[in-house]
């Protein structure tokens, strides 16, 4: 193995060891701000990343392509224009690894994410034009950036 992949592996571990474990850890005071919206639904701006995320997950699921079109749409119900489905690199800056119980998200900031949810991102899989990327905050790959089919039906969390 060369010294730039065993590098890489020893800063993994000694992460794995500093995450704590025995307990659900909430994202710091102050980095999430929870604003009423629209038809009850609520907003989360993120201090750290500048987004505003939609707070509730729709009970819906929907294939790649809907999903895009779902979230050019809840300006309605969220307020405000500019809402889109996410990059993938922008929804790992929801996930938080801290947590020792799923889903793998800051439950204060988006209450009612199932455990086992995964949510889609506008992120295509290079390479193949029938997949994209999405993040799963729970199930067996813990807070993990997957691709699936694009037909596929997955949840979706919108952002602007």
């Amino acid at each position: 193995m060369n010294a730039s992949i065993l590098r890489f592996l020893s800063a993994v571990a000694i992460i794995a060891v500093t995450l704590p474990t025995s307990a659900d850890a909430d994202a710091p005071a102050g980095q999430y701000v929870v604003t009423a919206g629209g038809t009850g639904n609520g907003t989360v701006y993120d201090t750290k990343s500048k987004l505003t995320w939609q707070q509730t997950v729709s009970s819906t699921t929907y294939t790649w392509a809907d999903a895009k079109t779902h979230c050019a749409g809840v300006g309605a119900s969220l307020g405000g224009t500019g809402w889109r489905l996410p990059t993938i690199k922008e929804l790992v800056t929801i996930v938080d690894l801290s947590r020792a119980t799923t889903p793998m998200i800051d439950p204060n900031a988006f209450p009612g994410t199932p455990p086992s949810a995964s949510f889609w991102s506008s992120s295509p899989a290079a390479g193949s034009p029938s997949l994209a990327w999405y993040v799963n905050f729970g199930g067996r790959a813990y807070g993990s950036a997957n691709s699936s089919y694009i037909t596929n039906a997955v949840n979706v969390r919108c952002v602007r």
